[in-house]
């Protein structure tokens, strides 16, 4: 399992406080834009889904969301929270052939080694019906390194993230750059792309 320790650490130990840092009223432009793409009754993987608050909505919008997390401490507060089945798995755990109409993979793949982005791309590709969505949110930059909380992330650049869903069969139909203050309260760059297998 090549999931790191001590970033999972942080986030058992900080669930309640990430859960509060991005709750919202409503989706953000980006997840209303994600679910209204997707067919009513589609099935969403939530990977990394963190306290669940994308998948409540995904719900309440009549989408099937599937919410995994490698965080026992995430998982435990979507399902107190919503109800929601959440439940404990890793990147490596994505499996199955055209499962979901959709892969909901918002800043979680930036903690994955940079060595193991193109097979869980392409296990994403798989996993996803003909003409799935996939949404991916990246920090940007180069080389891996710690933040300030201890969280290990791997960073990007447009060109190559575009290359890695590419490569693993998707067509990128948009991309979006900005910065953004998270969890360890630092302000930084960040790429979402849309894709379709």
């Amino acid at each position: 399992m090549n999931t790191d320790a001590r970033t999972v650490a942080v986030y058992d130990a900080k669930a309640a406080d990430y859960a509060d840092r991005f709750a919202g009223e409503k989706p953000d432009r980006h997840l209303q834009s994600f679910i209204g793409a997707l067919p009513k009754g589609g099935r969403v993987l939530d990977l990394g889904c963190g306290p669940a608050n994308a998948s409540a909505f995904m719900r309440d919008a009549g989408l099937l969301p599937d919410p995994v997390d490698a965080s026992a401490g995430m998982v435990r507060l979507a399902n107190e929270r919503y109800e929601i089945g959440a439940r404990l798995a890793t990147f490596d755990d994505i499996g199955g052939v055209a499962g979901y109409d959709g892969v909901w993979a918002n800043f979680s793949l930036l903690h994955a080694a940079r060595g193991d982005l193109p097979r869980y791309i392409a296990a994403i590709h798989r996993a996803l019906k003909p003409g799935g969505i996939f949404h991916i949110g990246m920090k940007t930059g180069t080389g891996e390194a710690r933040d300030g909380i201890d969280r290990l992330y791997t960073y990007v650049g447009r060109e190559e993230l575009t290359g890695l869903l590419t490569d693993a069969g998707f067509t990128v139909t948009d991309t979006t750059e900005g910065t953004e203050v998270g969890l360890a309260g630092t302000n930084d760059p960040f790429i979402i792309c849309r894709a379709h297998a």
